[in-house]
């Protein structure tokens, strides 16, 4: 497959050629689910709790005795039944996270780079690299490229002044390729990858 590679400034600047074996897959969206469930499963705290029985302040002693009052038997006022009392199977602290292979996590993300690239979504630039650290320098070099929701990427390190110009930017993220993942992928309307993003993810999935 191939597509055009365009400067910032939207002319263009050249070609290059994408593997279909990681482009031009057809995209599966069971594979896709899968992989962002995992990974907001993953990153979800799990510091929900609250108080069982045991755990509750209260007195110990008897609330009234055991026959004669007509009423049901009650042995402590830490009963989940009565107020101030412990909560039955109420939420504990735990990890959300589950298991997903990591043949799966790597299929995803190629379906996910697929499914940008079939629907036109996809965008090649020869580098992420701005004059200058100003967000609004660089918001009407997007706007001449029509990127409102955008993930960009660039190669093993960021370029500094775009990192910062792009701080400010609403919608607009921006990750080095080894960050790369399905769920920025897909949150977002646009894919840029730089040509060394190309090449990085070309090499990582041989």
């Amino acid at each position: 497959m191939k597509i055009d590679v365009i400067a910032l400034d939207g002319k263009k600047s050249g070609s290059v050629d994408l593997s279909d074996e990681i482009f031009g897959l057809e995209p599966r969206a069971d594979l896709l689910q899968r992989m962002v469930r995992w990974q907001l499963a993953a990153r979800q705290a799990g510091t929900h709790k609250s108080k069982r029985r045991s755990e509750v302040s209260g007195t110990t002693a008897k609330m009234f005795k055991q026959k004669g009052t007509g009423r049901a038997r009650h042995g402590a006022r830490t009963a989940p039944q009565f107020r101030g009392g412990g909560k039955a199977f109420g939420p504990v602290v735990r990890s959300h996270a589950h298991d997903l292979p990591k043949k799966v996590r790597m299929l995803a993300l190629k379906h996910a780079l697929s499914s940008k690239a079939k629907s036109d979504a996809l965008i090649v630039v020869d580098s992420a690299a701005a004059d200058s650290a100003k967000t609004k320098a660089l918001a009407e070099k997007f706007a001449k490229l029509g990127l409102t929701s955008a993930l960009v990427v660039d190669g093993k390190e960021l370029e500094n002044n775009f990192r910062l110009a792009s701080r400010n930017l609403a919608s607009v993220d921006v990750l080095p390729v080894q960050g790369i993942n399905v769920y920025d992928i897909l949150r977002r309307d646009k894919l840029v990858l730089t040509k060394a993003a190309v090449e990085a993810l070309e090499e990582r999935f041989k």
